[in-house]
């Protein structure tokens, strides 16, 4: 306040703070959430393989459960994709042909990631409330039984003599992992999907992973 002689007075009822803290509201505190830019990259693999790997476990025992979708990620995708497409490449063989593997290599890549961008593209247009990673993930982490068949069929496949036994065996085996990675996404996608709509949704997803299926069964050398 200014008196008569243009003085001015300090106001004891009156104080302006002029340091305080720019926060956003709804952020988390500093002291409870660490930013990963500050731990070894040790640390932050290792919590990103376990986190892999817990998604894994979710495949292995479905149960209509959020787990995938609530942290999704692609590297579990990725791997099964690259995976699959190694142990598949110069599965056949042609006299004029060297088969390199790599018309091969590149067949199972697209079939994989384009075959699930349709089927997620289609549960989209049917109105499911899921984002399209989401999807992508889920259909890509249920990849893991086939994956598995395709290593007890590489294995059968060692025998030096193939009978009609041993491939029934690896088609019951197939048949299995199909049942299973069908079982395991429609459990995940279920709530998802709309009530009324449910069979189209789920039936892009059989076929997605029967042609998968299809090329692991259809491998026959080691």
């Amino acid at each position: 306040m200014a008196d008569v002689d243009g003085e001015f007075k300090e106001n004891p009822g009156i104080s302006v703070d002029l340091e305080g803290d720019i926060t956003v509201p709804g952020a988390p505190d500093e002291e409870d959430d660490l930013s990963t830019l500050d731990e070894p990259v040790r640390v932050t693999v290792l919590r990103d393989v376990k986190a892999v790997g817990k998604k894994f476990v979710h495949v292995l025992w479905p149960k209509e459960s959020r787990a995938l979708l609530r942290e999704w990620d692609l590297w579990g995708p990725l791997i099964l994709c690259i995976f699959l497409a190694m142990m598949l490449q110069g599965s056949t063989k042609t006299i004029d042909s060297s088969n390199d593997g790599g018309p091969q290599f590149a067949e199972v890549f697209v079939i994989y990631w384009v075959g699930a961008f349709i089927v997620t593209l289609n549960i989209k247009l049917l109105g499911g409330s899921i984002s399209f990673f989401q999807s992508v993930c889920v259909l890509g982490y249920c990849v893991l039984p086939l994956a598995v068949s395709l290593i007890v069929c590489r294995i059968i496949l060692l025998a030096e003599t193939q009978s009609v036994v041993l491939f029934i065996i690896r088609c019951v085996v197939v048949l299995i992992a199909f049942g299973w990675s069908t079982f395991a996404s429609t459990a995940f996608l279920s709530e998802s999907q709309p009530p009324k709509r449910k069979a189209l949704a789920v039936y892009p997803i059989f076929l997605f992973y029967f042609v998968i299926s299809w090329l692991v069964i259809s491998h026959t050398h080691t």
